[in-house]
């Protein structure tokens, strides 16, 4: 596939140049990352070394440069197995990737790299994780929204900003008088995350993995772990970025339903957050229909569209690898139905190509 129409720039007096990120630009590429208002906490250079040591996937982090300067960046990660093909995509793993820099032109520069590096490694597609539309006219796919939403400092208006049916449940879990932790325990983490995914019929991620997030991140990741008499009933991992808070991987066990600990959780978080001078609490992403998204919604939270845009090289159409994908309902089934036990041990050898 050539070169889209419309995306070559005249950055020919801007002496751009375009290379991949080196350990020695690590701390750079973060500063530009950290003040850029587009940016998000996935475009930081950490996911780099979580993606190579988590699932050995190559990442190609394209800098842009004007007389040393940084004006630009592009990450990218290589996912390839025999089951889901062969993509680069900005980013895997995360909800929001694609290009930020200090203009159009120097982003269609980074883009166009992007391309011709995708023609090279000759990858079945491109794909990049947009918030906002960049090419209309690439294909490209509308299933995802992400949730977003302002907090305040006071948790009685935050508890006030919960839609009244939804602040019931929050009610009733505050009622079972759970105990909340915020120790970076990885162990009831991944319990309570192994036990929720596994019901939903979805390959676990390795414990490497997460093990290797807390230790990448550091200060900008936290657990929260809810239990009751010194049992794990739910836990999320929870990324902080400038102003705001992500809960991102989490779940809980059978018994999470009846004490309405998934809503405690997040509700604990939201005031936890709040109370911290916190700005912006971001659910992130969602299939439409699916139960997280009507769960978000009845929060309060209002759906935001993203764009997931891909450029083709070897594909002729845009890849549909999600659970609404048909061909994948029995293989759902049968997970669900498999002991946690071995889906614990069979999963992050799937979980690794599900970027």
């Amino acid at each position: 596939m050539s070169l889209p129409q419309g995306k070559t720039a005249d950055v020919s007096a801007l002496t751009i140049s375009i290379t991949e990120l080196t350990q020695a630009e690590l701390h750079h590429w973060d500063a530009y990352v950290q003040e850029h208002p587009e940016a998000t906490f996935f475009h930081k250079a950490g996911w780099k070394s979580v993606l190579e040591k988590s699932f050995g996937h190559p990442c190609h982090y394209l800098i842009a440069k004007q007389e040393d300067k940084i004006c630009g960046v592009l990450p990218l990660g290589r996912v390839k197995s025999a089951l889901f093909g062969d993509a680069l995509i900005s980013t895997p793993f995360c909800v929001y990737g694609g290009v930020i820099a200090d203009n159009d032109a120097i982003a269609s520069e980074l883009e166009n790299s992007a391309c011709r590096l995708a023609d090279t490694l000759q990858v079945d597609y491109l794909e990049l994780r947009n918030k906002k539309q960049r090419h209309a006219d690439w294909p490209s796919k509308d299933m995802y929204v992400y949730f977003r939403k302002e907090i305040n400092e006071d948790a009685e208006e935050n508890l006030k900003a919960i839609p009244r049916k939804q602040r019931a449940v929050v009610r009733k879990g505050i009622k079972a008088e759970l105990d909340v932790s915020n120790e970076k325990n990885l162990d009831n983490l991944y319990f309570a995350y192994a036990s929720s995914v596994r019901n939903l019929g979805t390959p676990v991620f390795s414990k490497k993995y997460f093990a290797n997030l807390l230790d990448e991140f550091g200060e900008d990741c936290n657990v929260t772990t809810i239990s009751k008499e010194n049992e794990t009933i739910s836990s999320v991992l929870s990324f902080y970025f400038k102003d705001e808070i992500l809960p991102y991987y989490g779940g809980g066990t059978s018994a999470a339903r009846g004490l309405k600990a998934n809503d405690f959780m997040y509700w604990a978080l939201l005031k936890q957050s709040g109370e911290a001078g916190i700005k912006y609490f971001d659910y992130g992403r969602s299939k439409e229909g699916a139960g997280s998204y009507s769960f978000k919604k009845n929060w309060g939270f209002v759906a935001e569209p993203l764009f997931y845009e891909y450029y083709l090289v070897k594909s002729k159409s845009i890849p549909e690898v999600n659970p609404n994908n048909p061909k994948y309902k029995v293989f759902i089934d049968i997970w669900r139905r498999l002991p946690l036990s071995i889906a614990n041990f069979i999963g992050p050898y799937i979980s690794r190509s599900l970027g």
